[in-house]
């Protein structure tokens, strides 16, 4: 590690909760038009902690030794909820995201998205006792969230069960500014190790819209005959039956087409007053780029129904965000303000509610590889698109066949 050996580790898992079974969940949202119910309750580690109607008030607890230090390898494995985390009377120093490298820095609270891991590390280096561990969501938008804090313990060994517990409040659910005082705060380690491979010229410079809409489903009676539906350029993606993949390796047509916008088809106020005609266009679409091609892509959020952050992962690539910002892109203006020296690298990105972010990276990985919003509910919608990436020369710049023992789908 760039960073001083920890003691320990320790994995902490936060995630969410349902009474009911999730599959039942989305399938009667689907045949509603409407979203989901939200979650019954956060866990962290599989445990809620003390929580009303719940038979085990326990809770996960992480022993640790006075003077010692552990890094704690976060994980926001919940489906549709950004959560802060924090922990009581003590400060974490955060060291890596998506498993890459950034400059430390110390803070009391962090915000993870759905896809995102975020690596820290605490010292044990307050008086004898049991400290509270929170998750919490962060929802700057009018938008219905699961509200139960789920709780854990830092537990000094030692210290008697019966102690009492330091407690810790929790951020406000719309704590937009202490989500941008920690996302702020990221930057790329870029040492001589470690550096911050950021492409200074763009060959493929995109600009896509990621935002809700309302089709026409006329068994939707909960919906008045609509249906809420997500897209990336006024494009619902259409899962197909045949694997993208597949259909790119073996040469089949008619499962995809590669005419993806890389603009948005209609032009209006992104982050004001939204069109008459919310309507989107369903295709199965990707977007080709040459192998090594350098990316820039612009993601803007939109207010149709509602402004939302939108967790955005790329697969295949890790990208730099060298820049981000509220209301509307300026082309002209915005990449002045560009960090192209050492932005942080990730896989997974918040598009922020009202707002824009720009990233780039390198089409260094031959194949067919998803973008999607890590709101499970979003993705459902159709907030995804493909990106197909061509070979280059030679066998180490071309995707490899499939393996001969592939099960069969």
């Amino acid at each position: 590690h760039p960073f001083p050996k920890p003691n320990h580790e320790a994995v902490v898992v936060l995630a969410e909760w349902w009474k009911s079974d999730t599959e039942a969940v989305i399938n009667e949202a689907l045949k509603s038009g409407l979203a989901p119910n939200v979650s019954d309750a956060h866990t962290i580690n599989g445990h809620p902690g003390p929580v009303s109607n719940c038979p085990t008030q326990g809770g996960y607890s992480l022993s640790v030794e006075p003077g010692k230090t552990y890094m704690l390898r976060v994980i926001n494995a919940a489906l549709n909820e950004e959560l802060f985390f924090k922990i009581a009377g003590h400060k974490m120093t955060v060291v890596e995201v998506d498993a890459t490298y950034v400059k430390p820095f110390k803070t009391d609270t962090i915000v993870i998205a759905p896809g995102q891991t975020t690596n820290v590390i605490v010292t044990a280096d307050q008086s004898f006792g049991k400290y509270m561990v929170a998750a919490s969501p962060f929802m700057d938008a009018p938008i219905a969230v699961d509200n139960i804090t789920a709780t854990a313990t830092l537990h000094y060994s030692g210290a008697l069960g019966t102690s009492p517990t330091t407690l810790t409040s929790t951020p406000p659910q719309n704590a937009t500014s202490v989500a941008n005082n920690f996302l702020d705060a990221l930057k790329s380690l870029n040492s001589k190790k470690y550096p911050a491979k950021v492409p200074q010229t763009v060959d493929h410079s995109l600009f896509f819209t990621a935002g809700l809409g309302i089709n026409p489903c006329p068994t939707c009676k909960q919906a008045n005959g609509s249906r809420v539906v997500a897209s990336v350029n006024n494009v619902t993606f259409v899962m197909p039956t045949v694997a993208l993949l597949q259909a790119h390796f073996f040469g089949i047509n008619g499962v995809f087409t590669t005419d993806f916008p890389a603009n948005p088809p209609f032009v209006f106020n992104y982050t004001g007053t939204p069109p008459t005609n919310l309507a989107t266009t369903n295709g199965t679409k990707v977007y080709r780029l040459p192998y090594n091609a350098t990316v820039q892509l612009v993601l803007q959020d939109t207010g149709i129904i509602a402004p939302e952050n939108h967790p955005i992962h790329l697969h295949g690539f890790n990208f730099f965000l060298v820049g981000k910002g509220l209301g509307n892109f300026n082309s002209k203006t915005d990449p002045k303000n560009f960090n192209l020296i050492d932005p942080v690298e990730r896989n997974t990105i918040g598009v922020p509610s009202g707002g824009w972010v720009a990233i780039r990276w390198l089409a260094d990985n031959p194949g067919v590889w998803f973008m999607h919003c890590h709101l499970e509910v979003h993705t459902t919608w159709g907030l995804k698109m493909a990106f197909l990436v061509d070979n280059g020369k030679g066998p180490k710049e071309s995707l490899l066949p499939p393996p001969k023992d592939l099960p069969k789908c």
